[in-house]
């Protein structure tokens, strides 16, 4: 019996925040709109963010205006630090889903939104709260969900302790970030092994930062746990600035694909389409301009 239920995140914002030259804003709109015709369940397709802090997505207003969702069933999802960001973004009636990273490593919150932990869960409670108000829902990242390399405590309950709490303010979708790379398959395992069966009725994604030598290990460990939700972004493209110094890519999304095949998933994807992403992206991630 082939299984239907994986969502794939398609993360084109994720591969180009982290990118010194800036990729023009058409070029972005039309590499998005070909992703719009593969169908992935979802695309992360830009942040309402300060562009001080991530200067590739000061555009992201303007891309979403000129998305064509018209022959697609993907949705889109924004990524949002703070209030005013949110609001920016449930303007945009495209916008499915606004996500927000949530670390449960108090030095890079305060990195990666300024913020404490604690001011981040308020944070969460009112981005909540605007999101039902604007038919908009709520995406979690659990950053540094399986440790991080600021000296923070880290253990399996304190992810825990931070999921159960944001499922406790009704949020459906809860992802389990490896913003930097560190996890292990032992720890990837563990923790949703853990975390899926304790939380009937969230739904527990992975976004998993890997190279090329243990993306598979990873990706294995998340899924025979029971995570069917995956953030991915063609050729591995991409990481967090926010975190090193150096990007540790994403999980690849034809590395995702191939494996998800082989156990007799069916996708639902437009191969064809997916091959032309493939190709465009090449001169996507090479685009310079002064």
């Amino acid at each position: 019996m082939k299984e239907t239920s994986i969502k794939i995140v398609e993360c084109p914002r994720d591969a180009m925040q982290g990118l010194h030259h800036f990729i023009p804003t058409q070029t972005k709109v039309e590499y998005i709109n070909a992703l719009l015709k593969v169908g992935f369940h979802t695309i992360d397709a830009g942040s309402f963010v300060s562009p001080k802090s991530i200067p590739q997505m000061r555009d992201s207003a303007a891309v979403f205006s000129q998305l064509d969702l018209g022959k697609s069933n993907s949705k889109l999802l924004a990524i949002v630090a703070n209030r005013r960001g949110a609001e920016d973004a449930v303007q945009f009636d495209e916008i499915t889903y606004l996500g927000y990273p949530f670390s449960i490593s108090e030095k890079f919150q305060m990195r990666n939104t300024n913020s404490s932990i604690d001011q981040s869960y308020d944070l969460v409670k009112d981005l909540q709260e605007l999101c039902l108000k604007n038919k908009k829902q709520l995406v979690i990242y659990i950053s540094m969900a399986f440790g991080n390399p600021y000296g923070d405590q880290w253990q399996p309950e304190i992810a825990m302790n931070w999921v159960n709490k944001i499922a406790e303010l009704e949020i459906k979708t809860i992802s389990l970030a490896d913003t930097v790379g560190l996890a292990s398959k032992e720890t990837v395992a563990s923790l949703f092994q853990q975390i899926v069966p304790a939380f009937e009725g969230i739904e527990i994604g992975a976004h998993l930062h890997c190279t090329p030598d243990n993306w598979k290990l990873k990706l294995e460990a998340a899924y025979i746990n029971g995570c069917r939700r995956f953030d991915a972004a063609i050729r591995g493209f991409g990481g967090c600035p926010m975190a090193n110094d150096e990007l540790v890519g994403n999980m690849a999304t034809e590395n995702l694909i191939h494996f998800l095949e082989s156990k007799n998933v069916s996708l639902n994807l437009n191969k064809e389409r997916l091959n032309e992403c493939l190709e465009r992206s090449l001169a996507v991630f090479n685009t310079v301009t002064a």
